[in-house]
């Protein structure tokens, strides 16, 4: 089985290919990050278009689309796929999407306008505005929507694969539902930059004073995001998405993993592009790894913040940390850090490989 990290600006994208138990290759596509990650503006094909069409060439589809939530970074890339290949519905064969609608019918509350997704009817993709097609539409105009929620819970096996679902619960369904309103405070409107120059060390024993709270990610789409726990083989490996982490450790736990049993995995994706506030100690201790994927070029928000890879150093200071782009990989630990934690190492990555 090969997972793609494709470079896809601040966001995420993933493929997944894997031959199932009849010998039949399956392709699964996890995000579709920026506009850019499928087509630029200046009309340049973007990674996601380019592997997309490689998929077809070889007479294959895309066995399974996850959406894992509506942040931009998230769906742009698949928006843009829509909107510019007409013949894009014929080539998937399922979608896993908690569309505001589905979650006010399944819930049987009241919509929240504000949760509409959209195909600009030009060259650019925008979310929550008030025009165009609304994406849940154009979902079930091609019997792409799927009649349930995907939730924390759910179990689902195919392509030679299982997902065990962690997040959303119904709880943080409810939320998006009845607490979120679009506003200007996206990813997309705001700036950061990134606080690498700090040492491991510094911040390690920051956080281990008295004082140190935590402070977890309040935003409801965040929270919201489908993550999943998924087996191949009898090997795991952790797709977390944006989501919150003390949800993600609830649900981990419910599956019987602790601290002193802590669930093996081949690597996880660190949530929300290395967010100081959707990592915390107790999620990292309830995790059993070496290897541990960012992907995000460091614009929007300044991610990974240096202090998700101090927990991830302090936890496992024999831990490979994965980029997907060389300025993270070239400039995430200072020289303090690497004279003191000889054994940490940052890599560049494109593509993982399980036997």
């Amino acid at each position: 089985m090969k997972i793609k990290f494709l470079k896809s600006g601040n966001g995420d994208a993933i493929v997944i290919s894997v031959t199932d138990e009849n010998g039949q290759p399956k392709n699964i596509l996890v995000d579709g990050g920026r506009e850019a990650t499928y087509f630029d503006r200046i009309r340049r094909k973007g990674i996601l278009k380019k592997e997309i069409d490689a998929i077809k060439l070889k007479n294959e589809v895309i066995d399974l689309l996850i959406l894992s939530h509506i942040d931009n970074d998230h769906i742009e890339g698949l928006l843009k796929w829509f909107e510019l290949d007409k013949n894009a519905p014929k080539f998937i064969n399922e979608v896993w999407f908690n569309s505001g609608e589905l979650i006010a019918s399944s819930l049987n509350k009241s919509k929240n306008q504000d949760l509409n997704i959209f195909l600009a009817d030009g060259s650019n993709v925008f979310t929550g505005v008030d025009e165009g097609i609304e994406f849940q539409e154009f979902l079930k105009k091609h019997g792409l929507s799927q009649d349930s929620l995907i939730k924390k819970g759910y179990r689902w096996e195919g392509h030679g694969l299982s997902f065990d679902i962690l997040t959303p619960t119904q709880k943080q369904l409810e939320d998006l539902l009845e607490l979120y309103h679009e506003d200007t405070g996206d990813i997309k409107y705001t700036a950061a930059k990134n606080d690498w120059s700090t040492n491991l060390s510094d911040i390690i024993s920051a956080e281990n004073k008295p004082s140190f709270r935590f402070r977890q990610d309040r935003s409801e789409k965040n929270g919201s995001s489908i993550t999943s726990l998924v087996t191949y083989k009898n090997k795991r490996f952790l797709l977390l998405a944006d989501s919150h982490p003390k949800a993600v450790c609830n649900a981990l736990k419910d599956l019987g993993y602790t601290e002193e049993n802590p669930v093996r995995v081949e690597f996880m994706q660190v949530s929300h592009h290395g967010s100081k506030a959707n990592n915390n100690k107790e999620l990292f201790d309830l995790i059993d790894t070496e290897n541990y994927i960012i992907s995000t070029d460091s614009t929007g928000h300044g991610h990974p913040h240096k202090i998700t890879i101090a927990r991830i150093a302090a936890k496992n200071p024999n831990a490979t940390i994965y980029s997907n782009y060389e300025v993270v990989v070239d400039n995430l630990l200072t020289e303090q850090d690497k004279a003191e934690f000889p054994d940490l190492e940052v890599k560049l990555i494109s593509e993982f490989n399980i036997k």
